[in-house]
């Protein structure tokens, strides 16, 4: 369909002041839509304000000249390293980094004095920097920053670990679970459920209700999962309940765990600055080598705003949980 006629389609079927959407799912399971509850999106699930921290680090003070030409990579390594937490501030100045910026610890802001004073200049391609070369599912050769990787990287771990099964099949809208024990849950948690494809891609087919073309070569990869917050325990009934509702069918051939939830790297903040790359013609899809500014991976409780990304290949790949983008700008001159 073209995206000014499902625009259109999602305009109609929009809520009005006093009715939601019939694709939002109701309190009644058996009704369910398929619109997900995107209620608990963002920082900290919305329930708080992104924070200021108060600048506890400069780069300049590591030696970053910010000149345009000296190259202040380890510059900005060594800041991070050496800062524990709050922000390290990147005065305005055009810093050349020509490597990836890794963040694998919490609580860090990497904060410029505005995305028209601090520009960030990347020259290189991560696959020249980071040789990481794959292919796509038919075999062409190509890299895996297509569709990964970014020149700051913030990445961590959710600390997934084991704490039951679950014992019986639920629907989308659900809240509550049948588990095999409750030992090491508690009220208030925040666990993830978590279920994994067979070979056949039946998962795959039920979360592509069942309109997905050929899934052959999904190859049994596909997941779900959910993160939540306990609100109930009943040791007795060997149940749980939590706070949002389940966003797929719980089906016990897809092998449903609870797991912990304990994410090694959060309240990481990138903001006020301006991401650069080589404006170079674009050559199509599944040829990008890695022009790519931002990555969050396995991490929660992050952000980024107030942020200008020039001639990238891919701006952000945001895959962590409960963080938020606010005022990000992408532009391009690429032909």
């Amino acid at each position: 369909m073209p995206y000014r006629a499902l625009l259109l389609s999602l305009v109609a079927l929009a809520a009005t002041a006093d009715q939601p959407s019939k694709l939002y799912p109701p309190a009644d399971p058996a009704l369910a839509g398929r619109l997900p509850d995107f209620s608990f999106a963002g920082y900290r699930r919305g329930e708080a304000p992104i924070p200021s921290p108060a600048v506890t680090a400069n780069v300049r003070d590591f030696g970053a000249k910010g000149d345009g030409t000296t190259d202040d990579t380890a510059a900005f390594r060594a800041a991070i390293d050496k800062t524990d937490a709050g922000a390290i501030l990147i005065p305005a100045g055009r810093y050349l980094l020509t490597d990836v910026i890794d963040v694998r610890k919490p609580n860090l802001v990497l904060r410029g004095a505005g995305p028209d004073k601090t520009t960030l200049y990347f020259p290189k391609e991560l696959e020249d920097v980071r040789p990481n070369p794959g292919q796509t599912t038919s075999g062409r050769p190509t890299s895996n920053y297509s569709w990964s990787g970014g020149f700051v990287w913030v990445r961590g771990d959710y600390g997934s670990k084991d704490l039951a099964a679950v014992a019986a099949p639920a629907k989308r809208g659900q809240r509550t679970l049948a588990v095999s024990n409750v030992d090491g849950l508690k009220l208030g948690q925040t666990i993830e459920i978590r279920q994994t494809d067979e070979p056949t891609n039946t998962l795959a087919d039920h979360l592509y209700a069942g309109q997905a073309d050929d899934t052959s070569k999904l190859l049994g990869r596909s997941r779900a999962s959910l993160t939540t917050r306990l609100t109930a325990i009943d040791a007795a009934a060997r149940t749980i309940t939590f706070d949002r509702a389940l966003r797929f069918d719980v089906e016990l051939r897809w092998k449903p765990r609870v797991l912990t939830f304990a994410p090694t790297v959060t309240g990481v903040g990138i903001e006020s600055l301006r991401f650069e790359f080589p404006r170079k013609p674009y050559l199509g899809h599944f040829t990008e080598r890695g022009h790519n500014a931002i990555s969050l991976t396995q991490v929660a409780d992050c952000w980024m705003r107030d942020v200008t990304i020039d001639d990238c290949d891919s701006g952000i790949f945001a895959r962590g949980r409960y963080c938020t983008l606010e005022n990000v700008t992408i532009r391009s001159g690429r032909t």
